[in-house]
């Protein structure tokens, strides 16, 4: 049987999706994470302990290790992982991104430059650093804007100004943040809600950031398969909530798409997806895509070579049931699969936010969450205890709502009724010894 080796960072959702995946193709699995599994040692075949750090240390171990049990087919299942299984896929002579562009996918900066050289319509830039004078550098960005790492996910440090005081306040906020996540002097301490992308594949430290243009306008998300550089269009999501700032929390995805089919809609932003991954070099595997729809038409927020982050992937099905985990192993297998259209029904899931700082006790409501009718589940991922952060500083959230229905529309209303029967119950600390805030 075929072999996948699955790069599966410990920190990631995905891991039961994509070995589920697996096992249900009937192929033979290799999970390599970055931390030790105490189980290795009885099933050597099927555990690898590889530094995600070091891209062709990694390739060389996988590279030993396929001289016994050849590999097929590389998958990397989170965005903190495309480079180094890039460079595996490399080594193998298997059909990959390049290091050169999964590494641009990472980092936003070069994704701006990359997009700006091609042509891409994406937000105006500018390249900043934290030892520059705040306020001098307030006086030459232009407002609205929003303040950026260059690598963290899931909104995580992204923060929109509207004038001088909080563009400095922005640029304070961000470089707390990155001075705990990089384990810099100076950082905040927190605990039990670090974010994945902090664990591996990022530098030890960041002196830099983005300002960009702030982009007026609703914002999609799309989902695809690259194929030798053409683009599948999976599914385009609508994301009905504003993310207008200070913080850019995502909320609401639903799928088909609302927006007209002609030109000036899908069929534009589609190209305006499959444009930007080209100008990053992308040419294989899944591709997550976040776009604005300004006045003038799509914007490209960024383009990641990996696909829906979290458990949103539960909202697709494709052909007669067919996972979206199990479609990124069959096109990684075969570079002549044809991904099978989404089923018809309309779908969608609610990120269920983070809304303050505390430590979580319990949720009430699950039951009658559960009952409303479209809602086909409520997973609360945040567990008793842990310690929560919200935006922008944390980026996790406290679980998912998924919905099914006849109409993009009644799948929205299922999402919001069902959260509105949810009662979370968090302890948060004294005003005096809170740290994090919902201010710009």
């Amino acid at each position: 049987m075929p072999r996948v080796l699955l790069l599966l960072p410990t920190t990631t959702y995905r891991t039961e999706a994509f070995v589920a995946a697996a096992s249900g193709l009937g192929v033979d699995v290799t999970v390599a994470s970055e931390q030790p599994n105490a189980l290795a040692r009885l099933n050597p075949t099927a555990l690898l302990t590889l530094d995600f750090n070091d891209p062709q240390k990694a390739a060389q171990r996988v590279v030993e290790f396929s001289a016994t049990h050849p590999i097929d087919a590389v998958v990397p299942v989170d965005s903190q992982v495309v480079v180094v299984g890039a460079a595996i896929s490399a080594a193998l002579g298997l059909r990959h991104n390049s290091v050169t562009s999964a590494t641009a996918a990472q980092d936003k900066h070069h994704m701006r430059q990359q997009f700006k050289l091609a042509g891409v319509p994406s937000p105006k830039f500018t390249l900043c650093s934290l030892q520059e004078d705040r306020a001098a550098l307030g006086h030459r960005v232009d407002f609205p804007c929003v303040v950026k790492p260059l690598s963290l996910a899931a909104s995580q440090g992204v923060i929109r100004a509207d004038d001088q005081g909080q563009f400095i306040r922005a640029v304070n906020r961000l470089d707390a943040i990155l001075k705990r996540e990089h384990g810099m002097p100076g950082a905040t301490e927190t605990s039990g809600n670090a974010s994945a992308s902090s664990q591996v594949g990022l530098p030890t430290s960041s002196e830099e950031f983005l300002v960009e243009q702030f982009v007026d306008g609703p914002e999609v998300a799309l989902e695809g398969m690259l194929t030798r550089g053409e683009l599948s269009v999976l599914a385009l999501f609508d994301k009905p909530d504003p993310l207008d700032g200070p913080f850019f929390e995502e909320t609401i995805y639903v799928t088909p798409s609302r927006l007209p089919t002609e030109t000036r809609g899908q069929i534009q932003i589609a190209r305006c997806a499959e444009q930007a991954a080209r100008a990053l070099g992308l040419t294989e595997g899944p591709v997550h895509a976040e776009l604005r729809l300004a006045k003038d038409g799509p914007t490209v927020i960024e383009v990641n070579a990996r696909s829906i982050g979290g458990l949103c992937s539960r909202t697709l099905r494709f052909g007669t049931g067919m996972s979206l985990e199990e479609l990124i192993i069959r096109c990684a297998l075969d570079g002549e699969f044809e991904p099978p259209e989404r089923q018809c029904q309309a779908t969608g899931v609610m990120m269920i936010p983070t809304a303050c700082a505390g430590r979580f006790i319990e949720v009430h409501g699950l039951d009658e969450a559960r009952a409303v009718s479209g809602v086909e589940g409520v997973t609360i991922s945040a567990h008793p205890g842990q310690q929560l952060v919200p935006l922008p500083e944390g980026s996790r959230y406290l679980g998912f709502i998924f919905a099914q229905a006849d109409s993009p529309e009644s799948v929205e209303t299922a999402l919001r009724e069902s959260y509105a029967r949810l009662e979370f119950k968090i302890e948060t600390p004294p005003l005096s010894q809170t740290t994090f805030d919902r201010t710009p």
